[in-house]
């Protein structure tokens, strides 16, 4: 697929199979709380007809490609590989078509549930250096339908029983989009911005003895603010949100909220998020252990 064959698919449709839907629609425009950042008040608003979008709150905008490299955080290239794999080009219909309601197509519909076994999700898994055995203590494998055709990801669950779902090029929900909480009757919390890196932590931590929390996994940034009751609940809220931009910026306003937060992101303040800081920890470890081997 290239940049002209992505740029075709229905973006209202691609939204819905990432989990997100309109808050309201006038005409062909669809207004979303953004995908891109958090906001109590939608400002996203994608235009059927031109198959166009723009977040008022960032004065950006563009095309599907745009928002998938925005969305995705990775070159135009994997972006691209991410499309082609979950649509394919002659599965979208043309925009000169009577647009349809969201979701009509592009809904997920999950078929099974069980324990991770997929030789892919498996290999995705040590791809990101994540351990087999703490993905299958709070993940399951999932197969689904979106777009008549069926895929299988890793699957966490959240409180309203929908899915957050990955696989190497696939990234979306299973509605309802909600949080994901872990409750280990501690009075302290540990706050992760998605599924990945949350796993990061339960695999850098799986041999260690550290003091047991409860485990928010936040889903999307825009649950953030939504989740203060819940975390505010607890004595001590440690947070580990990724260091983008917009992680940055989530972070430092929730610091203004109360002395309870506290930033665990320095831990690992050189890398995106903390599943890239495992990543690389452990390319650093098989160096130092090649040049030991050559001393």
């Amino acid at each position: 697929m290239n940049c002209a064959e992505a740029n075709q698919i229905d973006l209202v449709e691609y939204l819905y199979a990432l989990g997100f839907q309109p808050e309201k629609v006038r005409n062909n425009d669809y207004w979303y709380l953004s995908p891109l950042r958090n906001e109590k008040t939608a400002s996203f608003k994608v235009n059927r007809v031109l198959n166009q979008w723009y977040d008022h709150g960032e004065g950006k905008g563009g095309n599907v490609v745009d928002f998938a490299l925005l969305y995705h955080h990775c070159p135009l290239h994997e972006t691209l590989q991410k499309l082609e794999h979950n649509f394919s080009f002659h599965q979208h219909k043309s925009l000169s078509q009577k647009p349809t309601n969201a979701g009509e197509k592009g809904h997920i519909e999950v078929m099974d549930v069980r324990e991770i076994q997929a030789p892919e999700l498996t290999a995705y898994l040590s791809q990101r250096k994540v351990s087999l055995t703490v993905a299958k203590s709070f993940c399951k494998e999932v197969d689904f339908v979106v777009y008549d055709k069926k895929h299988t990801a890793i699957a966490l669950k959240n409180n309203s029983g929908g899915y957050e779902l990955r696989n190497e090029y696939f990234k979306g929900s299973a509605s309802p989009k909600d949080v994901t909480i872990i409750n280990n009757n501690s009075e302290n919390i540990s706050v992760f911005e998605g599924m990945f890196s949350f796993l990061s932590f339960q695999t850098l931590h799986q041999n260690n003895s550290i003091a047991l929390t409860n485990f928010l996994v936040l889903n999307s940034l825009s649950f953030l603010e939504k989740s203060r009751q819940v975390m505010e609940q607890h004595q001590q809220i440690k947070l580990y949100l990724d260091r983008d931009s917009a992680g940055l910026k989530h972070l430092q306003n929730a610091l203004t909220w109360s002395k309870k937060y506290v930033d665990q992101s320095r831990l690992y303040q050189h890398h995106k998020d903390l599943n890239d800081y495992l990543i690389h920890r452990g390319e650093q470890h098989k160096q130092s252990q090649r040049l030991q081997r050559h001393l």
